[in-house]
């Protein structure tokens, strides 16, 4: 008979060396010297201090656990505090840094080994925390609320690996910690003291007691500075008020979507839309949403967008309704400006309503990506108008993907790699500034506009490196890993970056990128559904030429030529300035037999890009376009058309 499975309640906190491959690499013994020392003298005493019980070490990492979640977030910070202090004197590619993960749940003992999804989502945490910083669950958030004063960050929910569910996930980030009086001084060494309790007079108990009742029942004046919204949770108007700062730039709620049909079996669609496009929001980097059971407090109320900014202390609204006409579903949203009750951006969505359920995907994914758009380009506005002079990191980071979505262009792109490259000067451990430096250097190279190539490659793949090393969960890290690899002709590499960037996020730009490797490794009909699901995420994106562009290649590689043309030309039409859409443009009308229409796009492309006077030109710019298997097709279709224009092989 099988014995029963221990299980228990318990606090896991997860934690390891950030860049400790990287760390061993250049000094094995004395990165191991220092790790053992900053464990012999911080990590273990304060692990001991709290009550906790070291389960396991690896390496550069180790698993605890604790009786009491406070002890374990306490423990946490604590440490990460000491380490600031602990590495000004270590140079700073030497310097042990921790991340460290804490979650609350239920967990299998065997042994002295505990295991279970409790011990899974701590260490997957722990990936998600950045170096020196602290990131926690929600249940763990939900416990230490009131207990402790720390300043974790809603990060959103976080699709982790072999965890079906995502986890809502809050972080204190380095600097927070940095900054933060976590712990009290220690008790000086020798023999303690028994604590004196101090005796207060009756007499002083009696007066204080009368004072209070006078108090509660004096006449109260009603305050000019603090007012309380009938329908927001007196919470979080004590939390506004004690606060009194600034919103968060990013920061915003979702409304509760109203149901204009009045129909009773509508409303869950109208909420599954606002739940949908909350979870989806929180992704995006920096960004700070109101949770959902807060924002279903106005469900049904008649709002004052002004005074529900001041309450949660956010600077965008997101609003709308739901519609049904006959079969059709129409969706109205507005982004207002919480400051002025100005509407920033409004759009209407209509989608049949055969198949709710995919519907209300599309709607959503398609509402994420424009806002996120919208969103960055009202906030880099603002910036522009509120600092100016003296940007900081985040500022500066924000600023830089505004510029990096608008419309393609050399101008674009550069004031959008500065923006990123003042970013890390002022923030050196910036995940984001990394990023964008690189987007915008692989966005250059494909656009054909980059004057170093492998130099280009290589800064790119140090910063993905290091930013993938820091936070491995970003979809936007593995979206443009997956461009840098495609650069390099490694399709199989870019392929799995892409998908991995998918998987992080529903609503990634990894499904373009996606669409462009699987026809580059001759695959066209499977990259236009990705192609596709690009342009319905967003169509009204300022660089929609190129998932059209795609689109058009997969239907000549086909040998659909009308289907290619009005395609390319759609492309052509959004950004006359990309020299390849005229190229493409020319082998369609090649192929079928419009010799003046493809001489003319020749010399268009020609204009733009000179130096790409040969189909070995080409090839050379394009190397990705020189896999056999895409060879093989365009050898019967783009280049066949090409080459009956005059267009040469050498």
């Amino acid at each position: 008979m099988r014995e029963p499975v221990e299980r228990r309640l318990a606090a896991i906190l997860a934690a390891d060396v950030a860049g400790y491959s990287r760390l061993m690499g250049a000094d094995e013994e004395g990165t191991l010297e220092r790790l053992k020392a900053h464990r012999r003298q911080l990590v273990d005493p304060k692990i001991k201090e709290h009550r906790g019980r070291i389960v396991k070490t690896t390496g550069d990492g180790m698993l605890v656990e604790f009786p009491s979640v406070v002890d374990a977030v306490r423990c946490a910070a604590e440490i990460q505090r000491a380490m600031v202090d602990r590495n000004p004197e270590t140079p700073e590619d030497q310097r042990i840094t921790f991340r460290i993960g804490v979650n609350l749940g239920d967990i299998i003992v065997d042994g002295d080994d505990i295991y279970g999804d409790g011990v899974n989502i701590a260490a997957r945490l722990e990936a998600l925390a950045e170096p020196g910083g602290v990131c926690i669950s929600r249940v763990v958030r939900d416990q230490i609320r009131d207990k402790l004063p720390y300043p974790f960050e809603d990060m959103g929910e976080q699709s982790v690996k072999n965890i079906a569910r995502p986890v809502r996930a809050f972080a204190m980030t380095a600097g927070a910690i940095a900054s933060t009086p976590l712990g009290s001084a220690p008790a000086p060494l020798g023999r303690a003291r028994s604590p004196r309790r101090a005796v207060i007079p009756a007499s002083v108990i009696v007066v204080f007691c009368i004072a209070i009742v006078a108090w509660w029942l004096w006449p109260k004046e009603k305050s000019s500075t603090t007012s309380v919204h009938p329908s927001v949770p007196v919470g979080a108007q004590v939390a506004t008020t004690v606060a009194n700062a600034p919103p968060p730039r990013l920061s915003f709620v979702v409304l509760p979507f109203e149901n204009l049909s009045k129909d009773p079996d509508q409303e869950y669609f109208a909420d599954g839309i606002t739940d949908d496009l909350t979870t989806d929001l929180s992704r995006i980097s920096g960004s700070f949403v109101i949770a959902r059971n807060t924002a279903f407090t106005y469900k049904g109320k008649a709002v004052d967008v002004k005074q529900i900014g001041r309450d949660l202390g956010v600077r965008y609204i997101i609003e709308g309704s739901v519609r049904r006409l006959g079969d059709q579903v129409q969706i109205n949203v507005q982004l207002i400006d919480a400051e002025t009750g100005a509407h920033v951006w409004a759009d209407r969505f209509d989608t049949d309503r055969a198949n709710f359920a995919e519907a209300q995907r599309e709607i959503t994914g398609r509402l994420a990506r424009s806002l996120d758009l919208q969103l960055l380009e009202a906030e880099s506005n603002r910036i522009g108008q509120d600092r100016a002079i003296d940007p900081d990191a985040r500022d500066l980071v924000m600023r830089g993907w505004a510029r990096f979505y608008r419309s393609q262009s050399v101008q674009n792109l550069d004031e959008a790699r500065q923006a990123f490259e003042r970013a890390l000067e002022i923030d050196p451990r910036s995940v984001q500034a990394r990023i964008g430096i690189a987007a915008s250097l692989m966005s250059k190279l494909f656009g054909g506009s980059s004057s170093s190539v492998r130099q280009d490659q290589e800064r790119a793949e140090k910063l993905l490196l290091e930013a993938l090393e820091r936070d491995p969960n970003n979809p936007v890290a593995h979206w443009t890993m997956g461009m840098l690899r495609r650069s390099q002709n490694r399709l199989t590499e870019a392929k799995v970056e892409e998908e991995t960037g998918i998987t992080l996020d529903r609503n990634s730009r990894s499904y373009a990128q996606l669409g462009y490797i699987l026809e580059e490794l001759g695959e066209p009909e499977a990259a236009i559904p990705n192609l596709e699901k690009a342009i319905r995420l967003n169509p009204h994106d300022p660089n929609i030429w190129a998932p059209y562009a795609g689109l058009g290649v997969c239907q000549l590689l086909l040998s659909h030529v009308d289907q290619a043309i009005d395609l390319l030309t759609r492309a052509r039409a959004a950004n006359p300035r990309i020299w390849i859409i005229h190229f493409w443009i020319a082998g369609a009308f090649g192929l079928q037999g419009k010799l003046a229409e493809a001489k003319a796009a020749l010399a268009e492309a020609l204009q733009l890009k000179p130096e790409v006077n040969s189909l070995a030109a080409y090839r050379t710019h394009r190397p990705w376009d020189a896999n056999p298997q895409f060879t093989a097709l365009a050898d019967k279709t783009l280049y066949a058309g090409l080459r009956r224009a005059g267009f040469p092989d050498e």
